[in-house]
């Protein structure tokens, strides 16, 4: 049995989604038992606070370490512990495999402008994003992670052959799904699908399934050239802002300087 530990500011936000189909079914079939804890249980004031300002003045509030620490001590949470944050690497198939296969899970769920980067380095065994975007919370990433980790377990589904042909499993992008009716507002089925040749059906998965990756990793090589634009510039700018402190800081310097 796969034990998944939530830590999060927000329990009754997996009460519901945890409860149905797949998520549900894996628990009843006795594949995983959730465990949703609630942060603010580990704080000690009146007002159960769980951020503060951050050091160094600016916007936002940053979650606090210590209901952090105290929460996965409580649990007995053994790794992986996993800080969801948009700068962490980015969650695929085969992290769902790796924690499928194991006993325990822990996710903490952050919250406000950002977490206590001591949680990061010294509580969290590694930091994992849904992609390049920021959520509200971590909780919407937890039950994303959570979803494609269970559907994988014993019991959660009732065609396990469904799960080996999507997208990612043992392969890359799926091919196009179709069903009835064959023709729908002037769109038809392509003819290969309803021909009954299931070689030819066959061919033509694999085909699409191709296609379909190779367009996709030339996306993504497209958004990587891009963002490693985006850095180099903002180090060009940050190296032209130091030059001008330099600058100015000798000719300071040497206006100081006595004359002889």
């Amino acid at each position: 049995m796969l034990r998944i530990n939530i830590v999060t500011i927000f329990p009754e936000f997996f009460a519901a989604p945890l409860s149905l189909s797949i998520p549900s079914r894996a628990a009843v079939a006795g594949s995983v038992l959730y465990h949703v804890a609630d942060l603010r249980a580990f704080t000690h004031d009146r007002h159960r606070t769980v951020d503060d300002a951050p050091f160094g003045g600016g916007p936002g509030m940053v979650m606090k370490p210590g209901p952090f620490f105290e929460a996965v001590e409580s649990l007995g949470a053994v790794a992986p512990i996993v800080l969801l944050s948009p700068r962490g690497r980015r969650f695929a198939h085969a992290d769902a495999v790796r924690f499928a296969q194991g006993n325990e899970l822990t996710l903490l769920c952050g919250h406000y402008k950002d977490v206590d980067e001591r949680v990061a380095t010294h509580l969290a065994t590694e930091e994992l994003s849904l992609g390049d975007f920021v959520l509200s919370g971590g909780e919407p990433a937890a039950l994303a992670i959570v979803d494609a980790i269970v559907r994988l377990l014993p019991g959660a589904m009732s065609d396990i052959e469904s799960a080996r042909t999507d997208s990612f499993y043992d392969r890359g992008i799926s091919a196009p799904s179709y069903t009835r009716p064959a023709e729908f507002r002037g769109a038809s089925v392509p003819d290969v699908l309803v021909g009954g040749d299931h070689a030819k059906v066959a061919a033509w998965r694999d085909a699409e399934s191709l296609r379909r990756t190779r367009d996709a990793e030339a996306r993504d090589r497209t958004d990587w050239n891009r963002r490693e634009a985006e850095i180099a510039a903002r180090e060009r700018a940050i190296s032209e802002i130091e030059h001008v402190r330099l600058e100015k800081a000798a000719k300071k310097n040497r206006k100081r300087k006595p004359r002889t």
